[in-house]
């Protein structure tokens, strides 16, 4: 029987750069190497959404609206493909659903062909409007499952929210590991039962963190699964994904077809190795992020959430904290029905901990985004969270059980009015609605050189690392 064509998310452009160096990666590191890219027989690049959007405005200088119309421009053949959280799109908490609309109607129109959806809470409530939006703007719109584990998240879980997304309109499923702790067996055993409920293409998604990620590529390719995503190998390992040639070179061993060339990705390594090497020098590629992480199995904790809380408690001078942080992080996450820990999740749950152990007393400290979690304002927990633990965090305060989204007023003629000094056009207000300071302060400085940025306020840190 002739094996299945298995096809290659290329993500260099995105997952991988913000995985290993913080999404730092500037247009003009992009550009040269793009026609080469293009002719490689990647089904998708994947380079725009997560935190791609944030970095562009708040470190790069670069309106990440342009960065989207130039890689359109250079790259003819293959299909783009973006990441977005949903009803979050692209920041950390919900919008209004004419912002939604508006956002995935410009993505596409500005050049995206796949977009990536996907929930924190795997809450399909907040999915649909980014899905229907999609569809009608003549985009490929892809549902993500967000991978976790616990007595809760058992594979029969996992292969009837693929149904229930394929049943919405799914024009594709992926299963989005975003901390590396999808086994080879389990990869097997979902992809395995999956494929049997849906007819629409499976994409498997992992990270390398906990070091078995290829192994989980060749289950998952066995069992059935059409698209594994990959980096180039400058860009891979550690908290990124596989490397591209090495999958490559293994899956042709086996037999299993595939449209991607290895010579010109080889190629595309050989352009990319230098500007690893410059990020390294620099001190933005910390070698840590290159380390294999087993820690993430008993944890739970993505690669990038672990730097992160490192980087915390670095700045606190309370290294020696880090792990007993760590085996808070897990009975946090119980606490509060069993988020997958993806963004924004990852980060509430994160600082959650670091305030438990810091402060000597476990919830003494509490963000404000984990009490609009607990009332509901992200979404339906996984698990009904203890009253106990709602009263202790919310005190009396009711708990919304609707969709999140219902709850808002349109939210685009206000932001419009607001930055109607600057904005040139309808991208403009989007990246202001997302971002309004970062947006603000960039297009200020693109209509006044002059332009005074002011002091930005202290908040909760949301480093979006590990989507």
């Amino acid at each position: 029987m002739p094996k299945q064509k298995v096809q290659f998310m290329e993500t260099v452009l995105r997952d991988g750069q913000q995985s290993l160096i913080a999404t730092r990666m500037p247009l003009s590191d992009i550009l040269p190497i793009l026609d080469k890219m293009d002719a490689a027989g990647y089904a998708s690049l994947e380079m725009w959404g997560g935190a791609t959007f944030d970095a562009c405005l708040r470190y790069l200088n670069e309106d990440p609206w342009e960065r989207l119309r130039k890689i359109r421009k250079a790259v003819k053949h293959t299909k783009l493909q973006m990441l977005l959280r949903g009803q979050n799109l692209l920041g950390y908490k919900n919008y209004a659903d004419d912002v939604v609309t508006d956002f995935v109607t410009k993505s596409v129109e500005n050049g995206i062909d796949i977009i990536r959806i996907f929930d924190a809470l795997n809450d399909t409530r907040n999915l649909r409007t980014a899905l229907e939006a999609t569809k009608q703007a003549g985009g490929h719109a892809q549902l993500a499952i967000c991978y976790t584990t616990s007595d809760f998240h058992t594979i029969d879980y996992f292969i009837k929210l693929a149904k229930d997304m394929a049943d919405m309109g799914a024009d594709s499923i992926a299963i989005k590991d975003m901390a590396g702790i999808l086994t080879p067996q389990k990869a097997f055993d979902l992809v395995t039962g999956i494929k049997q409920e849906i007819s629409v293409p499976l994409e498997v998604h992992t990270h390398a963190t906990a070091g078995m990620a290829e192994m989980t590529y060749l289950e998952a390719v066995r069992a059935g699964a059409d698209i594994i995503d990959t980096a180039v190998s400058p860009f891979a390992g550690g908290t990124s994904q596989p490397a591209t040639e090495s999958m490559l070179v293994a899956l042709q061993d086996l037999g299993y077809p595939t449209d991607v060339d290895l010579s010109t990705v080889s190629d595309i390594a050989t352009y990319f190795a230098p500007i690893r090497d410059r990020f390294r020098e620099s001190g933005q590629l910390n070698p840590r992020v290159k380390d294999v992480e087993p820690k993430s199995l008993i944890y739970q904790v993505p690669g990038g959430m672990l730097s992160n809380l490192l980087a915390q408690l670095k700045d606190q001078g309370q290294e020696a904290l880090y792990g007993d942080v760590l085996k808070e992080v897990p009975r946090v996450r119980a606490d509060l029905g069993y988020p997958p820990l993806v963004t924004p999740l990852s980060q509430m749950v994160g600082t959650q901990s670091l305030m438990n152990v810091m402060s000597g007393e476990r919830y003494k400290l509490i963000p404000n985004e984990i009490k609009d979690y607990v009332r509901g304002l992200y979404g339906r927990p996984p698990v009904a969270i203890a009253p106990e633990m709602v009263k202790k965090i919310i005190g009396d305060a009711s708990v919304v059980t609707q969709r999140p989204a219902d709850l808002i007023k349109p939210q685009m003629p206000e932001f419009r009015q607001a930055i109607a000094q600057y904005a040139h056009d309808e991208e403009d207000v989007l990246s202001y609605a997302l971002f309004p300071d970062q947006a603000k302060d960039f297009l200020g400085r693109r209509e006044d050189p002059f332009y005074d940025v002011p002091e930005q306020k202290v908040s909760l840190s949301f480093e979006p690392t590990h989507d």
